[in-house]
């Protein structure tokens, strides 16, 4: 990846305004220094009532539109967003921060590095602080093993070295897939309910929005723990209530 430690090259004094192509990472802009915020995907559902303009997915976001904001900064993530769309911005001119977050670690890293090199901030804010202290408090609560599916038809599941397998484990949940070759496998139906590969299915509301009536009749044999994908997958202010939220949800299933 090109340049996902790099700050941007027109000097962290300078930015004013930054379009984001990352859901948690516009919550976290607007959760500090919102009217920084030119330019959002519509994907980007928080904080509610956000009022910026809208630049399309982060999958298909809208170059020429994104360029006439004319952003100080764009803030990507190398999994949601396309390397396609970010070369075509650079070679617009436009500064472009990417992030790479697969652990709390990273996380936590990633962010101060938005904020502080990004968005010119002194240090990062409280609410980082606050999000630290929540998951330096988790103690692994559970002993279990879980098949997380992210969608169906076809079935996918998270694999290896993926950011919400990295917080299930902080919760003492391994993930059956953790050592799977790909990070988001196909997987079929059959595999997935064979006997011993887990003692709970962890059904998250995104990417594809798995309901109490959509996917645990799937999984007969298995408790099912429908979870928040906001609080699962996403690295921002809801990190400070994860910890809480996404424990609640296991001890429903598990209990």
């Amino acid at each position: 990846m090109q340049d996902h430690l790099a700050t941007p090259s027109n000097g962290t004094a300078a930015v004013r305004r930054i379009v984001s192509l990352v859901p948690s990472l516009t919550e976290a802009i607007a959760a500090t220094e919102p009217r920084m915020l030119a330019g959002a995907t519509d994907w980007c559902s928080h904080p509610a009532g956000l009022d910026v303009e809208r630049v399309r997915g982060t999958k298909d976001p809208d170059v020429p539109r994104i360029i006439e904001l004319a952003p100080d900064v764009v803030v990507a993530n190398e999994e949601e967003n396309r390397p396609s769309d970010l070369d075509a911005l650079r070679a617009a001119g436009l500064d472009v921060l990417v992030t790479e977050v697969r652990t709390l670690p990273q996380a936590f890293a990633e962010l101060s590095r938005v904020l502080v090199d990004g968005c010119g901030l002194t240090r990062a804010p409280r609410w980082v602080d606050e999000a630290e202290a929540a998951w330096r408090a988790v103690r692994a609560e559970f002993d279990a093993t879980a098949v997380v599916p992210v969608w169906r038809r076809p079935w996918m599941v998270l694999g290896r070295d993926t950011f919400a397998g990295a917080l299930l484990a902080c919760l003492g949940v391994r993930n059956a897939y953790e050592a799977h070759a790909e990070r988001y496998p196909r997987v079929p139906l059959g595999e997935l309910n064979e006997p011993g590969r887990a003692g709970v299915v962890v059904l998250p509301d995104e990417p594809y929005r798995f309901t109490g009536c959509d996917g645990p009749e799937a999984f007969p044999g298995l408790p099912a723990a429908l979870v928040s994908g906001r609080h699962l997958t996403w690295y921002g202010p809801s990190l400070r209530e994860a910890p809480g939220v996404l424990s609640e949800a296991l001890r429903a299933a598990l209990r």
